[in-house]
């Protein structure tokens, strides 16, 4: 049976915050072994092997570099820096290929970083009130406007190369995502960079290539559960059904009760649970081949620079949805998606069993009754990293981790957070305050496992690192 259960929480170091010409602050980091104390929650029951990390669905695919380029100048406190500005190539999962240009101009792209495509909402474009601008530049500019001598009429511009409007359209998309003083190198460049800022319109937000609606859901043992919506541009989607719960003769079905191995648009999906099957979970995947809409984020964990879909061939997305059991009790539903309007994660707990589902985040008690669903904003810190399991009875676990991103550097800059310090963790805010050296961008970052930390020891690193933080800042302060 399916009661309530607590939370054992914990919140990874892995990142590190460094800015241009301070490369140094990651061997620091490394060296003095800093992190963020975790909450160390007891368990009401033994943890499952299993566990699944939040996924929106959609294309997940290895960012490869900057493909096609021009140079940009970025003024920053009076100073210029000039930097490349242009399309980059992402390799999608199972096959195809991805055109995108970044926002956050001030924070690099890690090499081979993987991203997943990501509503605006879990990036710094859900609060930004001229995405919808960014949208309508991309699809009236290269690539999508692959007639050049049309563009360079339209923009007043002698001519452009591919490079040129590569680089304008990067600079033109910067005002809007980062309210950036930039401009393009090449005065053919620039003309295209004005023309396209001047002309933006804001487009709503494309639809996901792929994703099912919702992510989870939960019932009785014996009971069809669902509905599962499919929403894609796809033609049509392959269904794989649970493959750890075959043997157990859990279906994925249609309504009519019908076993399912493909769908489209709109299809219902359900799990159909036999009576006499133990208490548990189940997972189905869903994959498709399709073009993704031009104007998707596309966002990374390890905190490399947030891009943004120019151009996509044919390619493999997918999405899935898991299925909760139980014959009696609390039977909780799990999902999570990140809400950078909160500044936090959303969880979304649904419960539709006939005993309340209780349980503990960081001190605090949260009580879903029978029948009902609610989203539990979890509040986090620009930056942070974020690693936890929650744990029930009959081995469920469910696990969640990623890092909160949701500011541009210019944001942050603006809001006078260059300056942060560790500390401990407090109910209010999941883990501890991001570290972030005030002289540049993130340089590198990382996830590490999640690890319960013991007090003392994770207090003392958190002091030492602090300190190190603050005499590094004022010794760049002196030098300079």
């Amino acid at each position: 049976m399916v009661s309530s259960f607590s939370a054992p929480f914990t919140v990874s170091s892995g990142w590190s915050a460094c800015r241009r010409g301070a490369a140094r602050l990651a061997a620091v980091s490394l060296a003095t072994g800093l992190v963020v104390a975790g909450a160390i929650v007891t368990a009401g029951t033994a943890a499952a092997d299993e566990e699944t990390v939040q996924s929106p669905g959609g294309a997940t695919a290895t960012i490869g570099g900057l493909k096609t380029y021009g140079t940009a100048v970025l003024r920053t406190d009076g100073e210029e820096q000039q930097l490349p500005a242009g399309l980059f190539e992402m390799f999608v999962d199972g096959g195809g290929t991805l055109q995108t240009y970044c926002v956050d101009v001030q924070n690099p792209t890690q090499k081979d970083a993987t991203y997943q495509e990501t509503p605006w909402s879990g990036t710094s474009l859900g609060h930004n009130k001229n995405a919808g601008k960014i949208n309508w530049i991309l699809q009236n500019s290269y690539p999508q406007v692959n007639d050049l001598a049309a563009l360079a009429g339209k923009a007043g511009a002698k001519g452009l190369t591919e490079q040129d409007a590569a680089a304008g359209t990067q600079v033109a998309i910067w005002r809007y995502s980062d309210g950036a003083d930039v401009t393009a190198l090449d005065p053919e460049a620039e003309k295209l960079a004005d023309y396209l800022e001047k002309s933006a319109r804001n487009l709503s937000e494309p639809a996901a290539s792929l994703t099912l609606d919702p992510p989870a859901v939960a019932g009785r043992a014996g009971e069809r559960l669902g509905p599962v919506t499919v929403r894609t541009n796809a033609d049509g989607v392959t269904v794989t059904p649970p493959s750890d719960a075959a043997a157990a003769g859990v279906q994925v079905v249609d309504a009519d009760g019908k076993a399912v191995t493909s769908a489209r648009d709109g299809s219902e999906l359900y799990f159909e649970v036999p009576e006499d099957v133990e208490d548990g979970s189940a997972e189905l995947a869903v994959e498709a081949s399709t073009t993704v809409p031009v104007g998707r984020a596309f966002a990374s964990e390890t905190r490399s620079q947030t891009q943004i879909l120019a151009g996509s061939s044919a390619s493999t997305v997918s999405a899935t949805a898991t299925a909760t059991w139980a014959t009696a009790g609390a039977i909780p539903a799990l999902s999570a998606e990140k809400n950078c309007a909160e500044g936090g994660l959303d969880l979304t707990v649904a419960n539709p069993g006939d005993e309340p589902f209780t349980f503990e985040l960081m001190g605090i008690d949260y009580g879903i009754e029978a029948g009902e669903t609610r989203t539990v904003t979890i509040p986090l810190q620009e930056d942070q990293a974020y690693d936890f399991t929650i744990k029930g009875a009959d081995g469920l676990a469910k696990q969640f981790r990623g890092v909160l991103d949701c500011r541009t550097e210019t944001e942050a800059d603006a809001a006078g957070e260059s300056v942060q310090t560790l500390s401990e963790p407090s109910p209010a805010t999941v883990g501890g305050t991001p570290v972030t050296d005030s002289a540049g961008d993130l340089a590198e970052t990382g996830s590490s496992g999640a690890t319960p930390l013991i007090g003392g020891v994770a207090i003392a690193l958190v002091v030492i690192g602090g300190a190190v933080m603050i005499v590094l800042r004022k010794r760049e302060q002196q030098d300079q």
